[in-house]
């Protein structure tokens, strides 16, 4: 079994975190720049290689994300772990600086009532594709995962008072409650903690709604 809740509290998997049901980490390349990033990517590349299971690698100045999953039984297993301790081990040996805080995962929700009816116009305006749900219809993912998934969530009735969008950022469990404090201070209000600590529900002065997520609470992996 290779359960979230395991890997969030791994001894060897400190520079990582689970979001969206992902591990995740973020390397800063400090004065190195762009080429030490190049080379951590260049290393993780035939690291993976050997290992036979590949990571996404994103590659900007001054740090490098790395994002992985067993995309062939679409979630988290110990073919992840084992990758994530390789590469952590990597950016040791470079001396590159794990950025565990800067972690997130941006989601845009949409309230419906049929989504089945909404889903086919939203593809096709987004370019995007099904989700991995077991209900295709309840949410939709940009194939080449560049930007925000869009999931659909089921109203009652519809609701003409408030927007209908919000956004929800998914952030390491252990930080949630300090983004949290930080939306309130500036302005924000809580709407409602009672599915606290998967989700918070916020609004901003003028009734806007937006949810600080983590993993906890949440449907759990396993795997070899």
């Amino acid at each position: 079994m290779t359960s979230e809740h395991e890997l969030s509290h791994d001894p060897e998997l400190t520079d990582w975190r689970v979001l969206l049901g992902r591990l995740q980490a973020r390397f800063s390349t400090g004065k190195g720049g762009f080429s030490a990033g190049a080379e951590f990517a260049s290393r993780v590349a035939a690291r993976a290689d050997e290992l036979d299971h590949h990571p996404d690698i994103d590659l900007r100045y001054p740090h490098v994300t790395v994002t992985t999953l067993s995309h062939d039984v679409g979630r988290l297993t110990g073919r992840d772990r084992r990758l994530a301790i390789a590469i952590s081990q990597i950016a040791a040996e470079l001396g590159l600086r794990a950025a565990p805080e800067q972690l997130s995962a941006l989601e845009i929700g949409l309230d419906v009532m049929v989504a089945e009816d909404v889903a086919p116009f939203w593809r096709a305006v987004l370019g995007y594709e099904p989700g991995s749900d077991e209900d295709a219809a309840a949410s939709l993912a940009d194939p080449a995962a560049r930007h925000a998934g869009l999931w659909f969530q089921q109203m009652d009735e519809r609701r003409t008072e408030r927007g209908r969008f919000h956004l929800d950022i998914t952030v390491p469990h252990d930080v949630a409650e300090q983004r949290l404090a930080a939306a309130m201070a500036a302005g924000g209000r809580l709407v409602t903690d009672e599915f606290a600590p998967s989700w918070w529900v916020l609004a901003d002065a003028e009734g806007n709604e937006a949810c600080i997520c983590t993993w906890q609470g949440r449907g759990q992996g396993d795997g070899s």
